[in-house]
């Protein structure tokens, strides 16, 4: 492996040397400005090269490039609803660039229908946004990269997180629930890692659940993702993009409500607050009421997230945004069920939360400045910075083990009786990040180098208190589980010493982490880049503390990457990637965890059909993560409160992944995707553990969602759609433990019909159609814990736009 990392870095730097002391080569482009007749810059704006597939948008400067593979004639053709094609023909002489700049004749309205009608595609995106680093289309990267349109989650009702939202990813499971308090996303065997608008945001219980109000879509990268420059786990990330100012002046507001008690507005408002559209503004806010189908439980929620973006030149360009979500929920851990006698054993609707307990509040600010210059039409700098300040106060639940007799102890006799328990759980997550990157295009002879670089710095701090806690319930005056009662517990309600500060509180349950990331990259293009070789290394440096113990490491880790076009809507491509996380955490004996390193092979396949409407893609992977840290569940020598950690040698995660998604034909929009996971230990210092499964994942994950939507006719605007998520062989959340209990397999179908024109939207949706009785968990100690999901129940929405 040193071997190959020497010639790695031999390889790129020699790379590099290549294209800063070549001649630079001219290159074979057509670029210009598309603006309307007031000199006002047109985004989202289609342009093409008539006869053939090769196209591209405005960005918000209304500029666009072409780049041609040869000279000769060719027609660039503009268009847009609302307005007729432009069309100029042009003769290009291979090597030569040209400038083409076209004028619109369009009023506001019409130049709103033109966005409107650029944003229509549905499920499908040919770009990512550009926090992900990469300026490349999605079909030329050499990764397994999906993308969760916004109007996917508009068509599903998805509201948060926490909603649904991973049916629309090969593979993509949601553990545990959290009352909504954060997602825990896995992918390929483990925790996919939290990232927002390109910023590493995980925490060990959050980043709390993004509202979609505030979200303009999500990226989930399969495998390492190296080229964010942030350490992150080799399973993947998903990087949720925030809505920004478009620059159209446009407006939609939403009144939503549903089955038990859900009331939700949002209001979005874009536009100008300049005449010379050079100062913009967007703001969306957001206020629900949600009750649950157990008594007692309640996640009410507000959200406001204003943004203004400024013009400087026509090079430089200034966002900043500040996202603020306020939550008053249920105590957390109340949506857990217990029983002995496996899952599912107890009505879909059981809770063991007391009404009288105070709620827990959280208050969860963001703030970003984004800063973006065009040196010119080849060269970009972008460099941003965030500061995320997360409060909670509040509780948690959990049930208390006591004497059963013989000098045995549980925590559920054989009645049901149950002993409650509520601790503290106040807690502050402070964050603060850095980053700055280059992007770029040049030439040496004939191999174009797409080159990539920069730093990302970063620091959090989490300190929670749970050392404070109180038995609701005594020895006699017990809760049982078969014949619950909702009065005054016996032992009475919790008073919470909070006279002093958090921080002086949390002295032993604090996680902190620092951190510096430098990634280099240089994709070359060969054969009129029809063959595509990435070249690229990260250097880490982490230091992290956790528990009172500390640790630092750094590490160099290698990337490399072939993308190969069969034809202009084909590609296949092969990647091999490392990754590298240290670890806090405390192991029996004092001994300190060693970081997760990863590698990651990975194969595909990616095709765009029927001129880019839609598209498919296969990926085959394999990956081999070293030291995993798992929960120690032997509550033997002080371990009660879990706090010791196992770490494994080596797990290996091997799949296969299917996506496929856009419109089929017009108006029929769908996704349909399938995963085949196995993720066993493949080495480990004991023995018997080799061959066990990675807890967290099924082996098959098949999920669908199709739209169709009447184009003409009396009926034109209303919609039908449905979905599936299917998941066989599910490996519980515990680690293999005596009262081990393979969980059921999973299906739910949800449905929904709506009807539309240019200005409303009404739509209805029902979930779990078959009013099954869903649910994830996992053995614990001696019994079974299980949170289940809501029974048959609806949502109706009314949308206007303006």
């Amino acid at each position: 492996m040193r071997i190959s990392i020497i010639l790695f870095c031999e390889v790129l730097l020699l790379g590099l040397m290549g294209y800063a002391t070549a001649k630079s080569q001219p290159q074979t482009v057509v670029s210009g400005y598309i603006t309307t007749t007031d000199e006002i810059p047109v985004e989202q704006m289609s342009v093409k090269v008539k006869g053939t597939s090769i196209g591209n948008k405005t960005d918000q400067r209304g500029f666009y490039e072409l780049v041609l593979r040869r000279g000769g004639q060719y027609t660039i053709q503009v268009s847009g609803v609302g307005i007729m094609p432009q069309e100029k023909v042009i003769l290009v002489s291979e090597g030569v660039s040209q400038s083409v700049n076209f004028v619109v004749s369009l009023t506001n309205q019409q130049l709103d229908e033109v966005l409107v009608s650029a944003n229509k595609a549905r499920y499908k995106v040919d770009t990512l946004s550009s926090s992900l680093r990469l300026d490349i289309p999605l079909l030329e990267i050499p990764q397994n990269i999906q993308v969760v349109t916004a109007k996917a989650m508009e068509d599903q009702q998805i509201i948060s997180m926490s909603d649904g939202l991973v049916r629309n990813v090969s593979g993509a499971l949601k553990l545990e629930h959290w009352d909504e308090l954060y997602a825990r996303i896995n992918m390929r065997g483990s925790r996919a890692s939290a990232f927002r608008n390109g910023m590493n945001v995980t925490s060990q219980w959050g980043p709390l659940d993004e509202d979609m109000s505030m979200v303009e879509n999500i990226e989930f990268v399969k495998g390492p993702a190296g080229f964010m420059m942030s350490n992150g786990e080799p399973s993947g990330i998903y990087n949720v993009v925030t809505k920004k100012p478009t620059g159209q002046t446009k407006g939609e507001a939403n009144i939503t409500m549903g089955s038990f008690d859900l009331y939700r507005a949002t209001l979005d408002l874009d536009g100008k607050l300049a005449s010379s559209g050079k100062l913009l503004y967007r703001f969306n806010v957001m206020g629900q009421r949600k009750n649950s189908f157990r008594n007692n439980q309640f996640n009410h929620r507000y959200s406001i997230s204003p943004a203004i973006r400024y013009l400087i030149d026509d090079q430089t360009v200034l966002t900043a945004e500040y996202n603020y979500q306020h939550a008053r929920m249920a105590n957390v851990g109340s949506s857990y069920t217990f029983a002995q006698d496996g899952y599912g054993s107890l009505p879909r609707d059981f809770t063991w939360s007391v009404p009288q307990l105070e709620p827990t509040v959280i208050k969860d600010h963001s703030l970003f400045l984004h800063v973006e210059h065009q040196f010119n039409d080849d060269w970009k700098l972008t460099t941003q910075a965030a500061y995320f300040n997360y409060d909670q106060v509040g509780s948690s639940f959990w049930i208390n083990a006591y004497d059963i007799g013989g000098g045995q102890r549980s925590a559920i006799d054989d009645e049901g009786n149950i002993i409650r328990n509520v601790s503290i759980w106040d807690a502050v997550n402070e964050s603060t990040f850095g980053q700055a990157y280059l992007n770029g295009t040049a030439y040496t002879g004939l191999v174009r180098h797409r080159i990539m670089g920069g730093i990302d710095l970063g620091t959090k701090d989490y300190a929670a208190d749970w050392s404070q806690g109180h038995a609701l319930d005594t020895v006699g005056g017990f809760f049982n589980i078969y014949a619950p009662h909702y009065t005054l517990p016996a032992n009475g309600l919790p008073n919470f010493d909070r006279s002093i500060a958090i921080r002086e509180r949390a002295t032993v349950s604090t996680l902190t982490q620092s951190y510096v990331g430098v990634y280099v990259q240089d994709e070359l293009g060969f054969w009129e880049d029809r063959i595509r070789l990435t070249l690229a290394g990260r250097y880490t440096y982490v230091r992290q503390s956790r528990y009172g113990t500390a640790m630092d490491g750094n590490r160099f880790t290698p990337r490399v990457g072939i993308s190969v076009s069969i034809d202009e809507r084909t590609a296949v491509y092969g990647l091999f990637d490392q990754t590298f996380v240290p670890q806090t955490g405390l192991l029996r004996g004092e001994d300190l965890p060693k970081p997760i390193t990863g590698n990651n092979i990975e194969f595909g396949a990616k095709r765009n059909w029927n001129d880019g409407k839609w598209s498919s893609g296969l990926s085959v992977y394999r990956i081999l993560k070293n030291n995993q840290l798992v929960t120690d569940r032997d509550t033997s020598g002080g371990n009660s409160n879990f706090i010791y950690s196992l770490q494994l040698g080596r797990t290996r995660t091997q799949g296969v992944e299917v996506d496929l998604k856009g419109e089929i034909v017009e108006g029929f929009n769908i996704i349909l995707n399938y995963a085949y996971t196995d993720a066993q230990v493949s080495k480990n210092p004991y023995p018997d553990q080799v061959g066990n499964v990675v807890p967290g994942y099924a082996t098959h994950v098949g999920n669908g969602w199709l739209s169709y939507r009447m184009q003409r006719g009396p009926l034109k605007g209303v919609g039908l759609s449905g979905g599936f998520s299917y998941q066989k062989d599910r490996k519980t959340w515990g680690w293999d433990t005596e009262n081990e209990k393979n969980l059921p397999d999973y299906f739910r179908l949800d449905g929904g019909v709506s009807w539309q024109n240019k200005r409303v939207i009404l739509a209805a949706n029902v979930f779990n159609i078959l009013n099954e009785y869903l649910y994830s968990g996992s053995p614990y100690s001696d019994f079974y814990y299980w949170q289940s999901e809501p029974p048959r129940n609806f949502r109706v929405s009314l949308g206007y736009r303006f």
